[in-house]
């Protein structure tokens, strides 16, 4: 509606109304979520988490009102038709900028169950909004190098216990636990420096969702595969919030969780191990395969 303004203009506008809107839903979240550390049963979380769901809720639709008034963006979006909003999903997309987490709010939200999405332990200090998602119950992960882990070998698996607390808690209400398999953002140098073996994507990083899987056993409806992709090229942050992005491809595929991956141990069992990591490396060949597709597609 306002995409005519000049690009600067209706990105000043966009930022602004993107951070009233964190700002404005702030306050009730946070209040909520310390009467919930002050009172930490069951009981209480039950009543609480699902008003905290709704305000966070809320305050994506708002999003998605100034996404709608500054942006004027053309959507191929197939797969959403038959979701279930009181299910349990385990959802996993590729990653290439923060553009993917607006998008993907943007129709999934009501959809399914709200998103949860994993986060670097470094993200609880960004102003405001790392509060919000530890209101939330976000699992923070804090990832460390194989040189710290050689000196400090009792932080091994840590990571992995944070994700398995993490989804314990996401067993009381329906949940979407979203996990970016990558664990970073596309970038070519970071493509190159992996040598990875896919085209358009990083490398997956299975361990995270193999405890999701183990930890909320059958209670996944099934793992949902999402594809985005950027037809003009991946674009900045601001490139989205100015109105530079003009098109965007999503594709959602339901699939099921094999029943073994919900009973095995991931660390602990080599065979378990390798065969869970070729489940997700065939996803992974998919997907790669399935860009290059809707690439092809859509530069015609």
């Amino acid at each position: 509606m306002l995409n005519f303004l000049p690009k600067a203009l209706v990105g000043t506008i966009a930022s602004f109304l993107l951070l009233v809107n964190v700002l404005f839903w702030f306050t009730p979240l946070l209040s909520l979520a310390c009467i919930k550390l002050v009172l930490p049963f069951e009981v209480v979380r039950k009543l609480i988490d699902p008003i905290l769901i709704k305000i966070a809720e809320a305050w994506v639709y708002c999003n998605n009102g100034w996404m709608t008034l500054t942006q004027k963006t053309e959507w191929d979006v197939e797969g959403i038709d038959t979701l279930n909003y009181k299910g349990w999903y385990l959802v996993n997309s590729n990653h290439q900028s923060w553009v993917d987490i607006f998008v993907l709010q943007y129709h999934l939200t009501g959809t399914i169950p709200l998103l949860k999405f994993f986060l670097k332990q470094e993200l609880i200090r960004v102003p405001f909004m790392g509060l919000c998602w530890w209101a939330l119950d976000f699992p923070f992960m804090k990832r460390y190098s194989k040189e710290y882990l050689e000196k400090h070998p009792e932080m091994k698996g840590k990571d992995l216990e944070t994700t398995r607390e993490a989804c314990e808690k996401f067993a009381l209400i329906p949940t979407s636990v979203m996990n970016f398999l990558e664990g970073t953002r596309f970038t070519p140098a970071k493509h190159q420096k992996q040598g990875s073996p896919y085209q358009h994507l990083l490398k997956p990083k299975a361990g995270g969702i193999a405890f999701a899987i183990s930890a909320m056993g059958e209670k996944f409806n099934s793992l949902l595969d999402v594809t985005i992709v950027y037809p003009e090229g991946i674009p900045t942050f601001w490139d989205f919030l100015s109105g530079n992005v003009h098109k965007i491809v999503m594709r959602v595929e339901e699939k099921p969780i094999p029943h073994e991956f919900t009973q095995g141990d991931y660390n602990g069992d080599p065979d378990f191990r390798a065969a869970f990591q070729a489940w997700v490396q065939q996803q992974w060949e998919e997907k790669d395969q399935l860009i290059t597709d809707l690439k092809s597609k859509h530069e015609h």
